[in-house]
């Protein structure tokens, strides 16, 4: 099967899961409960969104699309999982607020949103599941206007190259791989703790390394505002990491310091 359409399905399986919540993990009752607060890392650097036209890309079921909007952005989300995008819908219905939410590929996003827009955001979890990095940077170029911003955080291509073995971090995968050549993974269940087992356990991702995510955004037009390395992650990207409050987990203190995170602004022209 293609690549995108397992993971597709995956993702389907997944929203069906993610939006129950379970356990808790996305906080869905809060934002329900009027929450707007993002992640400690997002929350320092992203700035006023009051007023800017917000294109959220790989927005799952929105939740960020809802709290940016809360802000007030003039929000839309891209997903490619249908039932992610009909729980997006029905929860922005729910609160009433002026979401707009698309289902599509990334890659189609230029076509499939009303731009320009002022901001592309784009947040944890994201570029492991998009194969080509120069054809990513040119969409969300293709995305703004003159002057627009892409803001992203994601987790660091260093410590996507390892794995937790007998409470060590071990060097697991290559630091990068071909589009033709992706990861293949048959996990059974989600990363929400939940016990929900998926249909559609196969997924495929992609490494990419921090030359070809700046040298891709950097060929597209874009200039550098800021990087950020971060030692926190909103999520326990391995056994032994600790709670390091806020919602974010850290590696433990008899651990050697390495960064879990990575962010950066860039405007484009």
């Amino acid at each position: 099967m293609d690549p995108i359409a397992a993971n597709r399905l995956n993702w389907d399986d997944r929203a069906e899961i993610h939006l129950r919540d379970s356990t808790g993990f996305y906080g869905i009752n809060a934002v329900r409960a009027g929450e707007k607060r993002l992640d400690p890392i997002v929350d320092g650097e992203l700035g006023d969104v009051a007023g800017l036209r917000v294109a959220h890309l790989q927005c799952h079921f929105g939740l960020d699309t809802v709290r940016l909007a809360r802000r007030g952005a003039i929000a839309t989300g891209l997903d490619f999982s249908p039932r992610a995008i009909a729980g997006a819908r029905a929860l922005g219905a729910e609160l009433g607020l002026p979401v707009r939410f698309v289902e599509g590929n990334v890659y189609d996003a230029a076509t499939l949103l009303d731009g320009p827009f002022d901001l592309v955001y784009v947040t944890w979890g994201a570029l492991c599941w998009l194969p080509d990095m120069t054809r990513w940077a040119r969409v969300v170029a293709a995305l703004l206007a003159p002057g627009g911003a892409l803001y992203l955080a994601d987790s660091h291509p260093a410590m996507n190259a390892l794995d937790e073995q007998d409470e060590r971090l071990v060097l697991a995968r290559p630091w990068q791989v071909p589009i033709d050549a992706p990861f293949r993974y048959n996990d059974t269940t989600t990363y929400t703790g939940a016990p929900d087992m998926l249909a559609h356990s196969q997924t495929y991702e992609w490494a990419h390394s921090f030359s070809a995510i700046l040298g891709a955004l950097l060929a597209a037009g874009f200039r550098l505002d800021f990087l950020h390395e971060h030692e926190t992650l909103p999520w326990p990207a391995f056994p032994m990491m600790e709670p390091a409050g806020a919602g974010m987990f850290r590696l433990p203190a008899s651990t050697p310091a390495l960064p879990l995170a990575f962010s950066l602004r860039a405007t484009l022209g």
